[in-house]
């Protein structure tokens, strides 16, 4: 009998992983690099050194304890990009409470949502963004805001909320209360003025690297978000492979155009810099091409993340040729499926030669794959990579989750240091993707060759089946992206009386491009199997999608089977 090899790979790691707290980590980095610039705010014109950062950090955490905040004690964030959402990370991180980040998105019932379900006791917020009124939303669910003294805020629907801090990114040492239930900035750091730096360092240090730090909300793409709990050890050590990857030092400057409340803005940015020493440039509040190209420029950043979305913009804005990127090194491409085309892209027309493809989830603290800078090109384009250090991965049968062979499409499992404490406040929903063993399974579809490399090839709710076919999206979109009139493309399934499910593209054409149903279809044909050509195809000016740039497919199959009255 001839044994096939089986889909498992674990590559080990010849660097041990990080044993100490992320305040352990930090302060060892600000010993070494006191002067090194920690982080640049573009919109706020503002820089901090390491010594600097530390310094705000440590009175933030004083501030903190001064206003009743410890140990354990779940702490939200509810902002978009700037240094305080730094500072408040740091500090949180600092006196062992958990940072629970809330997208800034959010309306009244996805806030109320994530309060109750994280069980929140306190809340950074900024005033205002765009047509986001946050104070006014805070007040239509606590009109106590409005009545009650800061210090005995209480609710009856959310009885664990007690504080609710407000800042001005423009100015944080004056924010004002625009209701008597607010505190302000200001009255943190006074509240810190009576807690030595003996006593702070007294509770840092009694801290442990299993305990939880971080509560991320999944992106939502599929019904209501979970609340992922991360350690101190999940996410450091996650940061400083990630790091590592990269080959990030200190000589590096990282352009973030990614959102701080998402993962890949909390670990694989902040984290990321904070773990070597590296500078964070942050271009503008909320993603903003033209700022991202001048942000690269202005600064010399030498690393740039975001999801392809980001990129498509970036590479697509009318003066992309007016900026110099020569600065450019490296950087990562994640949180969503990156087509070939568009690696190749920003590797050339950004001068980006290492720029790498990652891969991961939320409950993997996120990164569990990336591509390495002497991958061939084909790695590095059409795979995301090999595990990282200290991790298992493994690709399983659907049906039975056995080990499928090399090279056969099955579901995503990872086990290792990064996977998450579980679900919080939901304990059914953590057994239903880690087993018995300790598998988190992704739900993601893919194989694996004899060297480790994934490819994936769609979620498992994705996967189109036609006429007992097993179709994958991601295929589809890979080769409908290399028509030179498409800049970007999503495929799906709808609903098909005879066939189960049909294919459905939705594609959006470069400006000034025409082109009709018939010549997509004139293009697949001899070139990818007759049931892989889309029976429908619709062109868009845009897509569905979350904060971060994942495109909602779920929704675009809901507005087709209306918009072409199938039934569901």
């Amino acid at each position: 009998m001839v044994l096939k090899m089986k889909s498992y790979y674990h590559c080990g790691g010849m660097e041990p992983l990080r044993g100490g707290t992320i305040a352990e980590h930090f302060a060892d980095v600000v010993r070494r690099f006191p002067e090194q610039e920690a982080i640049v705010s573009l919109p706020q014109e503002k820089r901090l050194s390491y010594r600097e950062l530390a310094d705000a950090v440590d009175e933030l955490a004083k501030g903190l304890l001064g206003i009743g905040f410890t140990k354990g004690d779940r702490i939200g964030l509810w902002s978009t990009n700037n240094i305080e959402w730094l500072l408040v990370q740091m500090a949180i991180a600092h006196i062992g409470a958990v940072l629970v980040n809330i997208n800034p998105a959010y309306r009244l019932q996805e806030l109320a949502y994530a309060l109750k379900l994280s069980e929140v006791q306190g809340i950074f917020t900024i005033p205002a963004f765009r047509s986001s009124d946050y104070v006014a939303i805070l007040v239509e669910l606590l009109p106590e805001l409005k009545l009650t003294q800061r210090e005995e805020l209480a609710n009856a629907d959310l009885p664990f909320l007690r504080r609710v801090i407000v800042y001005d990114p423009a100015d944080p040492g004056q924010s004002q209360r625009p209701y008597a239930g607010f505190t302000t900035w200001p009255e943190v750091i006074g509240a810190g003025k009576g807690i030595t730096m003996e006593r702070l360092n007294e509770i840092s240090g009694a801290l442990d690297r299993d305990d939880p730090i971080n509560i991320q909300y999944t992106s939502g793409t599929t019904g209501f978000p979970k609340a992922v709990a991360l350690t101190h050890h999940n996410i450091l050590n996650n940061a400083w492979f990630s790091a590592q990857a990269l080959h990030l030092t200190e000589a590096d400057r990282l352009c973030v155009p990614v959102p701080f409340y998402h993962c890949f803005g909390t670990v694989l940015a902040n984290l990321l810099c904070l773990s070597v020493g590296a500078c964070i440039v942050i271009p503008a509040e909320h993603f903003d091409a033209l700022a991202t190209l001048k942000a690269i420029e202005e600064e010399s950043c030498t690393a740039i993340h975001g999801v392809p979305t980001m990129f498509i913009a970036e590479l697509e804005h009318p003066d992309f040729k007016n900026f110099d990127m020569s600065t450019l090194r490296t950087g990562i491409m994640a949180g969503a499926p990156c087509l070939p085309q568009l690696m190749k892209r920003v590797m050339e027309d950004m001068h980006c030669p290492e720029i790498l493809i990652g891969y991961g989830e939320t409950e993997a603290s996120p990164i569990t794959h990336l591509t390495t800078r002497a991958d061939s090109m084909e790695l590095r384009t059409e795979t995301v990579g090999k595990n990282l250090p200290h991790q298992e991965v493994k690709i399983v049968h659907l049906a039975t989750g056995a080990t499928v062979p090399l090279g056969e499409i099955g579901e995503i499992c990872f086990r290792g240091y990064h996977i998450m404490q579980g679900y919080y406040g939901q304990a059914d929903k953590t057994a239903e993707v880690i087993d018995k063993n300790g598998w988190l399974y992704s739900g993601d579809l893919g194989t694996m060759d004899a060297h480790g490399y994934v490819r994936i090839t769609g979620r498992c709710k994705e996967m189109i089946i036609r006429g007992g076919e097993n179709i994958y999206p991601k295929e589809i979109e890979d080769f409908l992206f290399s028509h030179p009139g498409v800049i970007q493309v999503a495929v799906f399934g709808v609903p098909d009386e005879y066939y189960g499910e049909e294919i459905m593209a939705w594609i959006q054409l470069r400006p000034d491009e025409i082109c009709s149903e018939e010549e997509i279809r004139n293009y697949c044909r001899d070139k990818i199997s007759h049931f892989k050509i889309p029976k429908y195809i619709r062109f868009v000016d845009e897509f569905p999608m979350t904060v971060t740039g994942k495109l909602q497919k779920f929704r675009m199959r809901e507005m087709a089977i209306v918009r072409m009255g199938l039934k569901a």
